[in-house]
């Protein structure tokens, strides 16, 4: 009990350094959240303002012509960082004898035990069953509001081929050998995933500020982490970049915060599967509020070219509940056939009447203090309608993240595009 109350006394400090890095500070020029978005003409009235903007053409596989990383370096960065063994012949061999680390890895896989045993066990039993048809028919994942939380996402839709992150935090690059001998690195990374790992999300601000500290300079690392965590094997490494017409092509490593800009920085992370399947992770790094997608609509335009998507939202600080948000929000309604989200997603209002069908999970409660003008009468109804019960979850997830007081809604849409 001393335990829970503690860590609720800490978590409005999280959120609160968390909405600094997303809010805007005007409301006619928001300086927030990142996140990529892109709408095709709605086919009903729910297709709201993007949609207006013709639809860009399917693109074909994307070729990167920069070379990738060394793909065996690569997989033992990401297990190192992870505290994983790595091959007896790898550059960082010698790292993983030293005491530091193996008090680290000691550490880490006592942190990921429970973490299995309270998450990831019950968050894969509950979507093979829940979300079996979903994952079936979701190649492409999209996550707008991610920051690197490969974690989570992969979790919920483990067979997907693409999973296109979109956040505020800077890209990154592969960490050199030298950032990874530094002794401030262990705690570094314990400190980043603590939040993730007992309240299922990142303290933005927090992290940024432990991960420079030892010269891991954004997304990408942590990415890489949560791959070697979650069973796959990292290939190779890519800086890529979205061009303003919205094509995907080479990029630099790029370490600067999301800001408006025409070319948006991003990476292209391919991992293996415990199946053997190949997947492909992409991040970019971008500020997807209207204020900046209007003038720099790169990302808008790319995700209309990956075909209908799955979209997942979580811990998104309830920006596309606000009216400047609705570019990305109006994407996500007029391009997603599923919508997986917590409360803190899009709001129950901007659903369109008789175009979706919904399924809830767990409890709904009223958002904490930081987030109380964001509560939904209609969330309300619909978890104490008595005639459609809500569904156990049985996992704890977003802000209200106890078990008993979470909750996740399923989205389908009742006419699904195909295109």
């Amino acid at each position: 009990m001393l335990l829970r109350t503690a860590a609720i006394r800490l978590l409005p400090v999280a959120l609160i350094v968390l909405v600094a890095c997303s809010e805007p500070t005007t409301k006619t020029e928001p300086a927030t959240s990142a996140r990529a978005s892109t709408p095709a003409p709605p086919a009903t009235k729910a297709a709201p303002a993007d949609s207006a903007r013709p639809a860009a053409k399917p693109a074909a596989e994307p070729v990167v012509a920069t070379a990738p990383t060394d793909t065996a370096y690569v997989q033992d960065v990401a297990a190192y960082l992870g505290g994983l063994p790595v091959r007896p012949d790898s550059p960082l061999a010698a790292l993983t004898g030293q005491p530091a680390f193996q008090a680290f890895a000691k550490d880490q896989d006592k942190s990921w035990a429970k973490y299995t045993s309270t998450h990831t066990s019950r968050m894969t039993k509950w979507a093979s069953h829940e979300l079996d048809s979903v994952q079936r028919h979701s190649p492409t994942i999209f996550y707008p509001f991610s920051g690197p939380d490969f974690l989570n996402v992969v979790t919920m839709f483990p067979t997907s081929k693409a999973y296109v992150m979109v956040g505020l935090e800077p890209v990154g690059s592969v960490p050199a050998r030298t950032s990874l001998a530094n002794p401030k690195l262990y705690p570094a990374i314990k400190a980043s995933l603590w939040s993730v790992l007992n309240f299922s999300f990142f303290r933005t601000n927090d992290m940024a500020i432990d991960l420079k500290s030892v010269e891991l300079d954004g997304a990408v690392p942590l990415i890489m982490l949560f791959a070697a965590r979650t069973h796959r094997q990292v290939l190779a490494v890519r800086p890529v970049q979205l061009t303003a017409p919205g094509q995907l092509a080479p990029g630099t490593a790029d370490t600067t915060r999301a800001g408006g800009r025409a070319n948006i920085p991003g990476a292209e992370i391919q991992v293996r599967a415990p199946d053997g399947q190949i997947q492909t992770i992409y991040y970019f790094s971008a500020d997807i509020s209207d204020a900046k997608l209007v003038p720099h609509p790169a990302l808008l335009t790319y995700v209309r070219t990956l075909g209908p998507l799955t979209t997942y939202v979580k811990s998104a600080t309830y920006l596309m509940h606000k009216a400047y948000f609705s570019k990305i929000r109006n994407l996500v309604l007029a391009r997603s056939n599923y919508l997986l989200q917590d409360d803190s997603g899009i709001a129950m209002k901007y659903f369109p009447a008789g175009a979706w069908q919904f399924t809830h999970y767990g409890t709904y409660r009223r958002p904490i203090n930081l987030f109380a003008k964001h509560y939904q009468p209609e969330l309300t109804a619909a978890y104490t309608d008595s005639l459609h019960r809500p569904r156990p979850l049985p996992f704890g997830t977003g802000y209200n993240w106890q078990q008993t007081d979470s909750n996740l809604m399923l989205a389908r849409r009742r006419g699904p595009i195909s295109n």
